[in-house]
């Protein structure tokens, strides 16, 4: 069986991350959701780390570390600002991984060094405006002409795709009438253009934007991976991808818990503080049981990640119950808080703001469930 137990030397490193996010990120989080900043220079900081090239082998430039670091990483970013904690989720899960397990040698070589250092950053263009979960109804298409790929679409919802850092977007497109691969489009590309960022509720330190593709031409060895299977190369970095939102909630679930243990010993109401209430008491208990269960799925699903052992059914409980645990914590934190936390000045209105999408990113929970079911062997559709 395999343990899931977090080692000594992953504990070492929580502390680590956890002093750099306090030092580096915490002080300036609320400025930067209320100014809709994307603080280039923390990646930067964080490529110093050594955070990007994490879980990667130090053969090809990475940090040798194992999945379950890299959660626990997103964990304690996500748990002083979401914002910072999805850019990291989406550079490594999303923009890096594919490149690393699918790409060659000559585009390995081009572009993970400054990845891996957070002098770049790569996004994964999936979403469409027509096709979300639905990724099977991609409609940006993809021909070859010559000794070029010239590519005509649009993407959504893109995460780490407009900043001055982004080097490269993987871009799934048909190539076929029954195939849809991935190609990798240099940032800066004639014939991408990156739309204005979005006017998100929540995470507004990310970098967020909807791209356009007219007649964008990039070298036919820009393939990533083989011709035709680009959908099953993202459905694979999808399951780890959910495992590690789900150590992005976990994180939102635990700063829930110290700011309303915080506020509950602190705030007086008819001469006591209001945690002897066990109105108030209570709900801050169940956000505890949301941690603890919360990190047992998540280390759970990271263990049998780097045990190399099936993950889909893993990533998707731990995924649904930790995004949705998240939610339900922001709102009990709102809720102990009263009236101050619905002052934007409150950290719970952020955490309150940022939720909601953990529960529609990387597979909404709807489509969790729909995973989930199919795993027990029923006919659902």
């Amino acid at each position: 069986m395999t343990s899931f137990e977090l080692s000594q030397e992953h504990e070492a490193f929580r502390k680590v991350v956890g002093e750099f996010a306090e030092a580096e990120i915490a002080p300036h989080a609320a400025g930067w959701d209320r100014d809709h900043v994307f603080p280039e220079d923390v990646v930067g900081k964080m490529g110093d780390l050594g955070l990007f090239g994490l879980p990667f082998p130090e053969e090809i430039g990475g940090g040798g570390g194992d999945f379950t670091s890299l959660c626990v990483a997103i964990e304690e970013i996500g748990r002083v600002d979401q914002s910072i904690g999805i850019t990291l989720e989406a550079a490594v899960g999303l923009g890096i991984n594919p490149i690393v397990s699918y790409g060659t040698p000559e585009q390995r070589e081009r572009w993970l060094p400054d990845l891996f250092a957070g002098r770049a950053l790569a996004a994964f263009g999936l979403t469409e405006p027509d096709a979300g979960s639905d990724a099977g109804a991609t409609r940006t298409r993809a021909v070859l002409d010559g000794d070029e790929w010239v590519i005509d679409g649009a993407k959504a919802f893109i995460t780490n795709s407009g900043s001055s850092l982004t080097s490269v977007i993987g871009v799934t497109a048909r190539t076929g009438e029954d195939e849809i691969s991935t190609i990798l489009v240099p940032a800066g590309t004639p014939g991408l253009t990156v739309e204005p960022p979005y006017h998100k509720m929540g995470w507004h330190a990310s970098d967020t934007h909807g791209l356009v593709l007219d007649g964008c031409r990039v070298p036919a060895d820009h393939l990533l991976g083989e011709r035709g299977r680009g959908l099953r190369q993202f459905l694979a970095v999808l399951d780890e991808g959910r495992i590690a939102i789900a150590a992005l909630a976990l994180g939102l679930i635990r700063a829930c818990l110290e700011v309303s243990v915080d506020y509950a010993k602190q705030r007086h109401a008819f001469g006591a503080p209001i945690g002897r209430n066990q109105g108030v008491a209570f709900p801050i208990a169940d956000i505890q049981v949301m941690v603890e269960a919360g990190s047992l799925l998540v280390y759970r699903a990271a263990a049998l990640r780097d045990a190399g052992e099936d993950i889909t059914q893993a990533a998707s409980v731990a995924k649904l119950y930790a995004t949705e645990s998240a939610v339900t914590a922001t709102r009990i934190a709102t809720q102990v808080h009263g009236g101050s936390g619905f002052i934007e000045e409150s950290p719970v209105a952020r955490f309150y703001r940022d939720a909601k999408i953990l529960e529609i990113g990387e597979g909404t929970s709807e489509i969790q469930r729909l995973i989930i079911s199919r795993g027990l062997g029923l006919p659902v559709t």
